[in-house]
């Protein structure tokens, strides 16, 4: 296995006028699942790329236990690679789309590399499929072919693009679960590409987050989660999204509140936040997550604010309280809670619970710049 590192990675294109990937610093340790996960756009998969062999770095090199890999051809690095729409030969059996690999960079007898394939193919449950041709099974079953084609190989890293976002909800659930298993079970380095935030949670060891090519944070997803290092972040982890309001600071003698009349909305801040961090008389961007906010259907007049009730979405579990205090604010509310639309109901949090992004930089102010420092490589 392998360790993977990035250092000072960037890629430009049509002469330099488009940076897709901007000074990229990321270290995976051997053995390691690392989500890359950004919107659209973001120069995830162009990141990928470059590990992969396929792009050429502009500046920057790519590592594998320390070893400088930029210049080296993407057939000699040990990596195996499995793309969003599969890349199985039409004209191939499972078999023969299986071994391929093999054939190309090994001087295995077809024998032997027949039985490893047979071997891989009953270890992921598609051993009948062998005979069959790529336009006979479904999508589940091409991407597990497609799975089974890269760890045949035994490469020293796993780098995947976006691979479930063809399938249904229910299948890409269990692939998810089905990569894990065998990401461990191989023990292999893996580095994979997602839009998908939750997919990006639930996988990976470690989470990368990319937007406009720049690295915003790294870390564990609880950590990513809980202690966003700023706005983008925040705004981008996790489902549904964190609720944002703007605020301004106000003081009145030693208090400090944070208010927002148009709303109505009013928080006094304990000394115990205030100290330690400089926050000026200006306007700041509050962030809540909806699972955070408490409904109270009867007002009692010490709520933080009063909003009323646009929508109620049950979903079983819980319910998605849509109210109309910003566009898109939402609380994540126990399902005995069920007001009707029109209601108007009391809004409360806790101090723990909130964000204050700062206007320029987008920097969570209650963050210690040591903390932001170690979340950004």
């Amino acid at each position: 296995m392998a360790d993977v590192t990035l250092d000072g990675l960037r890629k430009e294109f049509d002469r330099g006028t488009i940076v897709a990937v901007d000074d990229i610093d990321l270290e995976i340790e051997d053995g390691e699942f690392v989500t890359v996960v950004g919107p659209s756009g973001c120069g995830k998969t162009t990141t990928l790329r470059m590990v992969a062999g396929l792009e050429e770095p502009t500046a920057g090199r790519v590592l594998f236990d320390g070893e400088d890999v930029t210049d080296i051809h993407a057939k000699d690095r040990p990596v195996a690679m499995v793309f969003q729409n599969y890349a199985l030969y039409p004209h191939k059996t499972v078999l023969e789309n299986m071994e391929f690999g093999l054939r190309m960079s090994t001087d295995m007898a077809k024998e032997e590399r027949h039985e490893r394939v047979r071997e891989m193919a009953e270890m992921m449950g598609i051993e009948e499929l062998l005979e069959d041709s790529p336009d006979e099974l479904s999508g589940g079953q091409k991407q597990r072919v497609a799975l089974g084609r890269a760890i045949v190989r035994e490469p020293e890293v796993f780098l995947f693009d976006e691979p479930l976002s063809n399938l249904d909800a229910k299948l890409r659930t269990e692939m998810r679960a089905e990569i894990q298993k065998l990401q461990k079970e191989f023990d292999v380095t893996a580095m994979y590409v997602t839009h998908d935030q939750e997919e990006a949670m639930t996988m990976g060891d470690r989470l990368a987050i990319l937007d406009g090519g720049k690295l915003q944070q790294v870390g564990e997803p609880t950590e990513v989660y809980e202690n966003p290092v700023n706005e983008f972040v925040a705004g981008f982890i996790g489902s549904p999204s964190m609720n944002f309001l703007e605020v301004t600071v106000e003081r009145d003698g030693s208090a400090v509140r944070l208010t927002n009349r148009d709303v109505g909305f009013e928080f006094e801040l304990s000394q115990e936040y205030v100290t330690g961090h400089e926050l000026a008389d200006t306007t700041y961007t509050l962030g809540v997550r909806p699972e955070n906010i408490d409904i109270s259907e009867r007002i009692t007049g010490e709520e933080t604010m009063t909003a009323t009730v646009e929508v109620v979405e049950p979903i079983g579990s819980d319910n998605y309280v849509h109210l109309d205090v910003t566009p898109d604010f939402l609380a994540r509310s126990d399902p005995s809670i069920r007001p009707e639309p029109d209601d108007e109901v009391g809004v409360d949090f806790r101090e723990a619970d909130i964000h204050l992004f700062h206007p320029e930089t987008g920097k969570d102010v209650f963050l210690s710049e040591r903390e932001i420092e170690a979340a950004t490589p």
